[in-house]
């Protein structure tokens, strides 16, 4: 599967490779990710090349919901074709019914991933899916296009970063436009699915919060000054929040917190995962206009952490670590107990690494020292410390956790 843009430059997704070894090893795959970012059209790309033959269901069309009201005797009736099923989340009671028709398909010798299943609210559905199908199903979030896709389509890394990673956004013919699409797309999340996973929350409320959390990218969670610019309780700012990690619209950074004898910082830090977003609740929206906010920093560190999270595999663990005296790493990726890479993000194309950063990096031990820069290449800097791009740094993560 791929997006076109403007007509000519191709982006594959990098996520195919990966759902499509799952479904061929055995497991059957929820695929999780926002809305609008592409599961559906990269699943129809899946289900297109499918030899055995597919049938596709969306859940928000009433027909296809009508073909599940025996849900049992359709799905067995099925047998050897690929069944994909969208918005799975509008249908919990589905799940139970699918874990009988996967395990008759395992006993019959069918080897092969028999659903893939979409979803675009992570935690509420891997809750659901884990109850029934626990041991049958394999996840694969499908985020925002990511510098090692958008590269081989040519364009540089700030046009992704100013637009965010949305298709429909980094592909619209200006900027302008972009920018309309990323406010039509906040104000259809506010509309519609918050309604839909949280109907006891206020949308106004999220949506000032969710302002809130652009204006403060990447800082550190503060519950209590934030229920009082809302004029809830603590404990419900948390809920809010809590809804907009599930809805994989904003991620929750945790610090790292292992044994070495300091004060170490212990609340996480909070992203608007998509720097397009970020972008579009700040009303800026072009590059000029993010170099001129103080959000530039923080949004581009927000997009480097994207970037590498997604690159980095399932197995390495992100964290950011801060003491009380301020010594900092920016992205620490942990890996089975032991510190693997510790990275500072500069946009700078010639950044100087702080005291703080050298001496983080002795009490973690880390393996690999990066220095992540706005430029091309890389150089070494000295005390062990590499300066490379955005673009090199992930592609060198994925080659060594194996996944495209």
């Amino acid at each position: 599967m791929t997006f076109d843009l403007h007509g000519h430059v191709s982006i594959p997704r990098l996520a195919r490779v990966v759902i499509e070894r799952r479904l061929a090893s055995g497991s059957s795959v929820v695929l999780l990710g926002p809305r609008q970012v592409g599961k559906t059209t990269l699943a129809r790309g899946i289900a297109a090349e499918s030899p055995g033959g597919v049938v596709y269901l969306d859940l928000e069309r009433p027909s296809d919901r009508r073909r599940l009201d025996d849900a049992d005797a359709f799905l067995r009736g099925l047998e050897g074709r690929l069944v994909v099923i969208d918005e799975i989340h509008r249908a919990p009671d589905l799940f139970a019914v699918l874990r009988g028709v996967i395990d008759e398909r395992r006993a019959g010798g069918d080897r092969k991933g028999s659903f893939l299943l979409l979803g675009s609210a992570s935690l509420d559905l891997m809750r659901q899916a884990t109850e029934s199908l626990a041991g049958r199903v394999s996840y694969v979030e499908l985020g925002a296009i990511d510098v090692r896709e958008l590269h081989s389509a040519g364009p540089g890394a700030d046009r992704l970063w100013i637009r965010g990673g949305f298709p429909l956004a980094l592909l619209a013919a200006s900027d302008a436009d972009s920018l309309q699409w990323r406010r039509d797309f906040i104000r259809s999340y506010l509309e519609r699915d918050v309604p839909m996973f949280a109907p006891r929350i206020p949308a106004e409320t999220i949506a000032r919060l969710w302002s809130m959390l652009a204006h403060g990218q990447g800082t550190l969670l503060n519950q209590s000054r934030l229920a009082s610019s809302l004029l809830v309780s603590a404990p419900a700012v948390a809920r809010y929040v809590d809804l907009l990690v599930d809805l994989l619209l904003v991620r929750r950074l945790r610090p790292w917190s292992g044994n070495v004898g300091k004060r170490l910082v212990r609340s996480p830090k909070v992203f608007v995962r998509d720097s397009g977003l970020v972008h579009a609740l700040l009303d800026l929206e072009s590059l000029h206009d993010v170099l001129g906010h103080p959000v530039a920093g923080p949004s581009w560190e927000g997009f480097v952490i994207e970037n590498i999270v997604n690159a980095s595999g399932d197995r390495r663990v992100p964290y950011f670590y801060r003491t009380a005296d301020g010594a900092e790493v920016d992205l620490v990726l942990e890996r089975g107990g032991r510190v693997e890479a510790a990275i500072e993000i500069k946009r700078s194309s010639a950044p100087v690494v702080s005291r703080g950063f050298h001496s983080a990096c002795d009490v973690l031990d880390a393996e690999q020292r990066y220095v992540v820069h706005g430029g091309e290449g890389e150089w070494p800097m000295g005390r062990g410390v590499t300066a490379i791009s955005l673009r090199l740094l992930t592609e060198r993560l994925s080659a060594e956790s194996g996944r495209p």
